[in-house]
């Protein structure tokens, strides 16, 4: 005997029953992207913190290096804002917390995470707020008040490194990827194609498209009694009609026969 009664519905022998023909089969479930949004995410930082370090012990401070003449150019810049300076200084202690709140959020969130867009998408962007927080936390002037350090410029656009520019990117595909109504969990969003459901019992069922009712043509139209021509037909209800039996041929004239007086009759009669 079992030491263990299974569950109602349970097959005893362990084997998951194969679905009917015709029912719907589930989606194997998709495996999670923790892994590639971390991956990103040390990518990400490990490139900010190297980038900042040769750029701290090469460049002098507001000095530029011309890369690809006025396109591309190396300086070094230090803000206490957020993202390409914006906020100044004396915001630094709240866009430290902003920061640090963003990455608690990615992390977690990341437990329902099985859409490699996604993983990729989250992961720059945990990246890039961590190698800002990183410069707020551990640089000068003061713990969890520091400057970060800005290295890159182009024309017309503020100073930037490399945790802003993985935060912007992040930001590009979070718009391309709620456009195609991609989720977290790797699922699509359902769109409406037009379809309108009355029944909520039946919104679990594949919506159909209903034609509109054809008219119908003259050829099929019934006809009037009063169009119709020859003797009606006889209702299968009523007996058929029988059959008149033939009346016998009579050998007399159709002319009447004459009405004599009584008495002519009489003197007829008499000898």
């Amino acid at each position: 005997m079992r030491g263990v009664q299974a569950a109602g519905g349970t097959p005893l022998s362990g084997q998951v029953p194969a679905p009917a023909e015709g029912e719907p089969t589930a989606e194997p479930a998709r495996p999670r992207r923790v892994g590639l949004l971390l991956g990103v995410a040390a990518f990400v930082i490990a490139a900010d913190i190297i980038t900042k370090a040769v750029a701290v012990a090469h460049i002098r401070e507001y000095s530029r290096i011309h890369v690809v003449g006025s396109l591309l150019m190396l300086t070094l810049t230090r803000n206490g804002g957020a993202a390409f300076n914006i906020g100044g200084t004396s915001m630094t202690i709240v866009f430290t917390a902003i920061a640090a709140g963003v990455v608690f959020y990615i992390l977690r969130a990341s437990r329902n995470l099985r859409s490699i867009g996604w993983a990729i998408t989250l992961g720059l962007l945990l990246g890039g707020a961590t190698g800002n927080l990183v410069d707020r936390i551990f640089r000068a002037p003061a713990p969890f008040r520091g400057d970060v350090v800005d290295w890159i410029e182009l024309p017309h656009w503020p100073v930037f490194n490399l945790a802003d520019s993985a935060i912007v990117c992040a930001g590009f595909l979070v718009v391309l990827l709620a456009l195609r109504g991609i989720r977290l969990d790797g699922s699509r969003a359902a769109r409406d194609e037009g379809f309108h459901v009355t029944d909520p019992r039946a919104a679990d069922s594949p919506p159909t498209l209903s034609s509109p009712p054809s008219s119908p043509s003259p050829q099929s139209a019934p006809s009037s009694p009063s169009s119709q021509s020859g003797p009606p037909c006889p209702s299968p209800q009523s007996p058929p009609p029988s059959p008149q039996s033939p009346q016998p041929h009579s050998s007399e004239p159709d002319y009447p026969k004459p009405d004599y007086p009584e008495s002519q009759s009489r003197a007829a009669q008499s000898p």
